[in-house]
């Protein structure tokens, strides 16, 4: 599900096209039809990379918000233990809110800040009660796809707009092939219940825009700000790391950012 973005984009090219449903043939939010596609195909795994991830405007949209990452899951669990597959569905950092000075692993107890993280939250729970073989796979700060992170700093420093970026919100900067390549690797070993799947290393948004501009060999300065002079309809978890107890760290953020950037030649 979700087959067009970003992260779907990385599963499909592991797995195959007829692997695909893409949001536009049908949403998760329909419980007729996705129970209708998962009678008719009987998978064995279901990915879940459907999401309404828009974190700002669901403040002002909850009901859609929840619809899709509640709701949805929802749905997919029930249909999904009917027929006997196993459920992935990808989560974030968003359900925490960014208090520790370290970073959260698995065991941690979620408190999310916005409307996003809660429906998130949301959806891990109902996803959870449903029952099926489910396994949940938060993330952070995923990029690889044509409208994330380094690519809009690029296209914004072309443009020669300022660059002020937050520098005291940490995240794992996550390359979304990496975390393709994970999410298929966990289900072959059978995990299950909640695994943390993040780059090794934090970094503040601002170190991230700084690394894909040197990586691209683009000469334009970052200004460092703080989240507060950065007005956003919701709040944030300053520290959004994430770390595993029940996996293995990604490869690093840098080493992946490289890579990415080569991929853009």
């Amino acid at each position: 599900m979700g087959a067009k973005g970003q992260l779907g984009s990385e599963l499909v090219r592991l797995l195959g096209t007829d692997a695909a449903v893409p949001h536009d043939r049908l949403s998760i939010t329909d419980a007729a039809a996705v129970e209708a596609l998962v009678a008719a195909r009987k998978p064995a795994v279901v990915f879940n990379c459907a999401a309404y991830n828009a974190v700002d405007r669901a403040e002002t949209e909850p009901e859609l918000a929840y619809a899709v990452n509640a709701e949805g899951p929802l749905n997919l669990a029930i249909s999904s233990r009917r027929h006997g597959a196993t459920l992935v569905h990808f989560s974030t950092n968003f359900v925490f809110d960014g208090a520790e000075d370290r970073p959260y692993v698995e065991a941690d107890e979620p408190a999310p800040l916005s409307v996003y993280g809660k429906s998130k939250l949301e959806g891990e729970r109902r996803a959870l009660e449903a029952g099926p073989h489910l396994l949940i796979v938060r993330t952070a700060a995923v990029f690889g796809g044509p409208q994330s992170f380094p690519q809009r700093i690029l296209e914004r420093a072309r443009s020669g707009d300022r660059l002020r970026v937050v520098s005291d919100q940490k995240v794992n900067p996550t390359f979304a092939r990496d975390l393709a390549a994970a999410a298929v690797d966990l289900v072959e070993r059978g995990a299950a219940g909640i695994v943390h799947a993040v780059a090794e290393g934090c970094a503040g948004w601002d170190d991230f825009a700084r690394a894909v501009l040197v990586e691209r060999g683009v000469d334009v300065a970052v200004e460092s700000i703080p989240i507060h002079a950065y007005p956003s309809a919701a709040r944030r978890p300053l520290n959004g790391c994430l770390a595993t107890t029940r996996y293995r760290p990604l490869r690093h953020w840098r080493e992946a950012v490289r890579e990415w950037a080569a991929s853009r030649e």
